[in-house]
């Protein structure tokens, strides 16, 4: 029995890893939660799992007893916990992933931010203390599952989906509206992943994360789009064979492996339905079209802590964006800006790290606009 830690239950990972824990029930126990301003939802999830700790951002009233309340680290860092999925977004997961690698747990990343602002830390520290970090990204996951058994690739392929505006010329994408931009043709996310994913946002963080998950130099990471959403990513060797990982898009795929690797069992996830005919289509990513494709590539070889900017700077930008302030193409002005503004530090350090972060987000407020929300986790 795996006992499992869920850090940001009540979003869109979190909640799709509950449906897994739900299948596993005979592997899997969820012992600790984690959630967001979602207190009602979090609070049915303690009621279902019964785990022994949980967290909130904010104060809330449970009627069931048997959990106690605590923090991210304590949570993390409990023997009771063998494993822990790091499903919130943004800088939130990084203290905590690097908490749980330190004490040797298993972590199962699904935070973006996690590496492409800290990577040379996290991929250090889980050397150091010789934890297991998986990821659970569908196209990491690929190409994690590509590689078991092989020698280093020669190439990292990324998938893209396009996100719901592949076709648009410039001046219809100056036309989108948040509840367009939310529109997703085919996974079901979180909105900031989800804006991220209409930008190619989502893609460029991934680059930075291929960089420092797989030591693969960024000139051999390359992105294609590919529509249909049924590869999920390739490796290519070195003598020119190309490995390729498939499945049905749905998450719960890559969650479940994460947490019973090495063993593979019966899934959440639907199989292909191979007595289908089906068609597979590639073509190179547009980063003219999609600037901020080129911003993260950009800010991920130029290191120190350009990274952090470029998820903060985003994060304000895309919560801008959701709330009517400013226009779909002023995501990548805005996280432009910032980066070209920044005066860079020490990546090393962890407060420099948090410190860039929190600048780009008052960077892009001051410029363009305050408002205050809550993020969901």
């Amino acid at each position: 029995m795996t006992r499992v830690a869920l850090l940001g239950s009540t979003g869109s990972i979190g909640t799709q890893t509950l449906r897994v824990a739900r299948h596993l029930r005979d592997r899997v126990e969820i012992v600790a939660l984690a959630g967001g301003w979602n207190t009602r939802l979090l609070s049915r999830q303690i009621e279902e799992f019964r785990p022994r700790m949980y967290h909130s951002v904010v104060p809330f009233e449970l009627s069931s007893a048997g959990s106690c309340q605590t923090t991210l680290e304590e949570i993390v860092t409990d023997e009771h916990v063998d494993a822990v999925v790091v499903a919130t977004g943004g800088h939130v997961g990084l203290k905590p992933t690097l908490a749980a690698l330190r004490h040797g747990k298993r972590v199962a990343l699904a935070n973006k931010e996690v590496l492409v602002m800290a990577g040379a830390q996290v991929m250090e520290t889980a050397s150091r203390s010789g934890a297991e970090l998986i990821p659970v990204d569908s196209e990491h996951s690929a190409i994690w599952q590509c590689i078991r058994g092989e020698p280093p690739p020669h190439r990292i392929i990324l998938t893209a989906s396009g996100g719901p505006f592949f076709d648009y010329s410039s001046g219809q994408l100056d036309q989108v509206t948040a509840d367009e931009a939310l529109a997703h043709p085919v996974w079901s996310m979180g909105s900031k992943i989800t804006i991220d994913s209409a930008t190619m946002m989502n893609k460029g963080l991934e680059i930075i994360e291929a960089r420092w998950l797989f030591e693969m130099p960024y000139d051999q990471i390359d992105v294609l789009i590919h529509r249909e959403c049924l590869v999920h990513s390739m490796v290519e060797f070195i003598d020119g064979s190309v490995k390729a990982q498939l499945s049905m898009p749905d998450m719960a795929l890559s969650i479940q492996y994460a947490l019973t690797y090495p063993d593979r069992v019966a899934g959440a996830a639907s199989p292909l339905p191979w007595d289908m005919a089906r068609t597979l289509s590639f073509e190179p990513a547009d980063s003219d079209r999609f600037p901020c494709l080129k911003l993260a590539r950009d800010a991920g070889k130029a290191a120190r802590t350009y990274p952090a900017v470029l998820c903060g700077a985003d994060e304000a930008a895309v919560e801008l964006f959701l709330h009517g302030t400013i226009g779909f193409q002023d995501i990548a002005r805005m996280v432009d800006s910032a980066l070209d503004a920044h005066e860079p530090g020490d990546a090393s350090d962890l407060d420099s790290i948090l410190a860039a972060d929190e600048w780009a987000r008052r960077y892009v407020h001051d410029r363009y606009g305050t408002i205050s929300s809550g993020s969901e986790t």
